[in-house]
């Protein structure tokens, strides 16, 4: 929600970027919570604390709204994420361990919200076009981040082994959202690492 402590001290700058933040959790919410067929602009303003002028000032559109929400919430895991990233052991733990935070980063909040609009974008151009560059540029920043750490790994076997675990882990997200077995997955991302280390280490 938008907070009115301190208003008189903040930029319009740092006000506008209030409220843009505001929107865009409210949106997290909303998808997490609602569904993307109930998420309307009127529940994610009310949520937000805004009106619909303050919304129509920052998004031309739902779609670009949407986009911008994961392209946020992504962010700010990468950010969360970072320290534990930088912290991983050396050797073929790293791998193992590098696995984990992918599950852990794919998995939750972030792949409700995103499943929510990968359904909804296929029978919906518009959104479909601007969602996928911004999953594009993600997953890619998402890869020069663990190349960055993977060592004497070859680039090659990076990008295999990254996007082999991110399909998995996308897939045994959506499993957790059906109810599937919780211990199925873990022992499915056990052997994955398993299977990881033995023939992506150098």
């Amino acid at each position: 929600m938008v907070t009115t402590a301190g208003r008189g001290h903040r930029t319009q700058a740092q006000r506008r970027e209030q409220t843009r933040t505001a929107l865009l959790d409210a949106t997290i919410d909303c998808l997490v919570e609602l569904g993307y067929p109930r998420t309307s602009m009127q529940e994610i303003c009310a949520r937000a604390g805004v009106s619909k002028g303050a919304f129509q000032h920052h998004f031309a559109a739902k779609a670009e709204l949407m986009a911008a929400a994961v392209e946020h919430l992504t962010t700010r895991l990468k950010q969360q994420r970072a320290p534990e990233m930088e912290g991983l052991p050396p050797g073929r733990e790293r791998i193992a361990a590098a696995i984990d935070l992918l599950w852990e980063s794919y998995s939750g909040t972030l792949a409700t919200a995103a499943m929510e609009l990968w359904i909804a974008a296929r029978t919906e151009p518009e959104l479909r076009a601007a969602i996928r560059p911004v999953d594009r540029a993600l997953g890619r920043s998402t890869l020069e981040q663990v190349a960055a750490l993977a060592g004497e790994v070859p680039r090659e076997r990076v990008e295999t082994l990254y996007w082999l675990t991110v399909n998995l882990t996308r897939g045994l997200a959506l499993d957790a959202e059906l109810g599937g077995d919780a211990r199925r997955r873990k022992q499915l991302i056990e052997e994955w690492k398993r299977l990881a280390v033995t023939h992506f280490s150098v």
